[in-house]
């Protein structure tokens, strides 16, 4: 039987790995729907193929970006990732949804908000719900960054919420870490963070065009200031700040050049290599993590222990960090 009419979960190992490595859009996207899946039996087939697919991963430039709503990101992201194409390369974008806390729905509107990208043979956009983790970062980004890097993927874009702790969370899978800002509101310097500067491989202030060019341009030295204040100073990288427009195709010639000079730079020193092997155990932990918590809420006296337990530590009656280790003592921890 043809593994179209499979279902994703009776697809073998082998049929999947082949058909990956092979580009076959529709074999990646149910693997990565087998990823993205809470069903334990999809999750080892998943693992499976992962595990074949390894040596065909890492070999692709990972650059995460974001920003606040409005700055343009989907804009830049769907012309930066044509030009991209045109110098032949493949490209991916995995864009994390905000997903709604009180309905669980997410937008995944992606593909209209990428009009050129959803439409190019050599692009990929898989938009994904953030289900409620950490700073709007899916808890299987990892895998689908692997598995897209197997099918061939030269270019793969996370593109975050820009909201809460996703800085932080996809700064620890990517090899480059955008920040796109925008210049006026008062303040050129709104919502600048050191911890958010002290991850940014580079800054752009973007919509520098017509009107905004001198506005930008003030912006971007505000914002070099306050890198020469916030930011160790490296020995192998200190961040750049640009200027870009991602509607008039401004500065994304620039921008892509300094990604691969920061790799260079990175790969010559070693520092490319650790941090990539830093970010295989941080990947392992947050595995670890899930696993442990699934297991826990599998337990069957946890389940029978857990309203109760949660009912006294709502009502005040129970301390928190008591209440954790008698969930942890039923495990037998």
């Amino acid at each position: 039987m043809a593994t179209a009419t499979l279902p994703a979960h009776r697809i073998s190992v082998a049929d999947y790995v082949a058909g990956i490595t092979a580009g076959d859009r529709a074999l990646l996207a149910r693997a990565i729907t087998l990823v993205e899946s809470s069903n334990p039996e999809h999750g080892r087939l998943a693992q499976s193929v992962l595990q074949e697919l390894l040596p065909k991963t890492g070999k692709a430039v990972r650059l995460g970006i974001t920003g606040v709503p409005g700055v343009g990101k989907s804009t830049t992201i769907d012309q930066f990732g044509m030009n991209l194409i045109a110098d032949g390369h493949l490209v991916a974008v995995l864009a994390i949804d905000p997903t709604s806390k009180r309905s669980g729905g997410s937008i995944l509107g992606d593909k209209t908000r990428m009009s050129a990208l959803a439409q190019e043979k050599n692009a990929f956009i898989r938009p994904s719900p953030s289900s409620g983790t950490l700073g709007g970062v899916t808890r299987r980004t990892r895998e689908t960054m692997a598995l897209v890097e197997a099918a061939g993927f030269d270019v793969i874009i996370v593109e975050t919420v820009g909201v809460g702790q996703s800085e932080v969370a996809v700064a620890d899978m990517v090899d480059f870490f955008l920040v796109l800002l925008l210049a006026g509101g008062g303040d050129d310097l709104q919502g600048i963070k050191k911890g958010i500067i002290e991850l940014a491989d580079m800054i752009a202030i973007n919509k520098a065009d017509g009107d905004n060019i001198k506005r930008a341009d003030r912006a971007a030295a505000d914002y070099k200031h306050a890198l020469q204040i916030f930011t160790p100073h490296g020995a192998t990288w200190f961040p750049p700040v640009l200027t870009i427009s991602g509607r008039d195709n401004r500065g994304l010639k620039e921008l892509w050049e300094k990604v691969l000079d920061h790799r260079d730079k990175m790969t010559a020193t070693g520092e490319f290599q650790a941090r990539r092997q830093g970010q295989a155990v941080s990947w392992m932990r947050d595995m670890l993590e899930d696993r442990l918590m699934a297991a826990l809420k599998a337990n069957p006296k946890v389940a029978a222990e857990l309203p109760a337990i949660e009912t006294a530590v709502r009502n005040g009656t129970l301390l928190p960090t008591l209440a954790v280790e008698r969930l942890i003592g039923m495990m037998g921890l």
